[in-house]
């Protein structure tokens, strides 16, 4: 799916993650990202939690969610 195919509106996607991959559930042409919530392009999104089903912006958000999701994680 990209930004080009019918009935995708400017607005923010609903997304199930999976291992490895996800489902856009409602089209849209971003996500939030769930630390800084930051917009997300679906054609960018590369970080998420399959547990959680939040997505990140990048690699550093990914590890707060990691951290705040794990108290003993070390810091």
């Amino acid at each position: 799916m990209n930004i080009f195919d019918r009935n995708i509106g400017p607005g923010e996607a609903t997304v199930k993650y999976l291992d490895g991959d996800f489902v856009v559930l409602k089209p849209g042409t971003f996500v939030r990202c769930a630390i800084t919530g930051q917009p997300i392009e679906i054609d960018d999104l590369k970080y998420w939690n399959v547990d959680t089903q939040e997505a990140y912006v990048d690699v550093e958000a990914a590890y707060q969610a990691y951290q705040r999701d794990h108290k003993d994680a070390p810091r």
